[in-house]
């Protein structure tokens, strides 16, 4: 497939070196964080980061910046933070002399839908960092949708962006093992984005230099992953154990997962932080169980399930 970004009409930089690639980021969580930080030690930091504004959270409205806003801080570089990406924004971008003079942009986990005028600014596109192995597990959630459907054969893909979701086409993927399934949430986030950071950062200058293509996915194979709620935590302990391990790993952090308990009468809310499995030997063939590690009652301190337990806590 033919590169769908714009060309420079100069001859291929072929003296490009790494310090040298003019770049902006899109970003805003800590797993585009992990990106940025493969990026630095490779020698790469962008000239301008763009991620949303500033909000209030909490009981106490306590202003919350990115942690993309953060990381730019920390490391001098220049932050805009639109509230929406409108014909102003666009503008303001395709007039700034730093996208004017962009090689390239990169957008990770940023959570806006950019528009054409924007995707056309800089020479050659826009490039996605994206957690699975495109066509798999495109859309809103595809680490933890990766972990909940028991995919073990896990890696991250490094796309030109389009205007439609995950849809572009792809530059350059990569594999990654996962010793110990399932993972936590938040270990197979950092190890993900830290080889898809350190990928993007090896292909990134041959990219600029026009020195590789990208190829059109197979969208008549294409999975999907699930927008998540906070209903979706849950949990039947009747259910399968390993099944309801997946799930537990997976929304752990957000949505989390919990079940109902009673003590007397009062029925209980606990939201399950840990678990494992355990093959039970007092069945006939040593079936799975899943022991619970650890929980949080609703109001609550965190404790372990044995000390819950022993408030006369059972399950409903």
């Amino acid at each position: 497939m033919t590169i769908k970004s714009k060309k420079s009409d100069s001859l291929p930089r072929s003296d490009l070196g790494r310090n040298e690639i003019r770049f902006a980021f899109f970003g805003t969580s800590r797993i585009a964080v992990f990106v940025l930080d493969a990026l630095k030690e490779a020698g790469l930091i962008p000239d301008l980061i763009i991620t949303p504004p500033d909000k209030a959270k909490g009981r106490g409205l306590a202003v919350q910046t990115s942690a993309v806003k953060g990381w730019a801080l920390a490391n001098k570089i220049e932050v805009l933070q639109p509230e929406h990406l409108d014909l102003a924004f666009s503008k303001l971008l395709t007039t700034d002399y730093r996208l004017q003079t962009a090689d390239v942009c990169i957008v990770v986990d940023y959570g806006k839908i950019l528009p054409g005028t924007v995707l056309g600014a800089p020479q050659r596109g826009f490039l996605n960092v994206h957690p699975s192995l495109l066509p798999r597990l495109r859309g809103p959630s595809p680490i933890r949708s990766g972990i909940l459907n028991d995919e073990k054969e896990t890696g991250v893909s490094i796309i030109l962006v389009d205007e439609e979701m995950d849809h572009g086409s792809i530059v350059a993927q990569k594999r990654i093992v996962v010793s110990s399934w399932p993972p936590h949430i938040e270990e197979l986030e950092e190890a993900l984005m830290r080889e898809g950071g350190k990928l993007l950062a090896q292909i990134l200058p041959q990219w600029v230099k026009g020195e590789i293509d990208s190829h059109e996915q197979n969208h008549d194979i294409a999975t999907y992953s699930t927008k998540i709620g906070k209903e979706d935590g849950l949990l039947n302990l009747s259910d399968d154990a390993y099944k309801n391990l997946l799930k537990i790993r997976a929304y752990e952090g957000w949505p989390g997962t919990y079940a109902f308990f009673k003590r007397a009468s009062k029925r209980i809310r606990v939201g399950i932080l840990d678990a494992h499995i355990e093959n039970d030997p007092s069945t006939p063939l040593g079936a799975s169980v899943l022991v619970i590690d650890r929980v949080k009652p609703e109001g609550k301190r965190e404790m372990s399930y044995a000390e819950f337990l022993r408030s006369g806590a059972r399950q409903v």
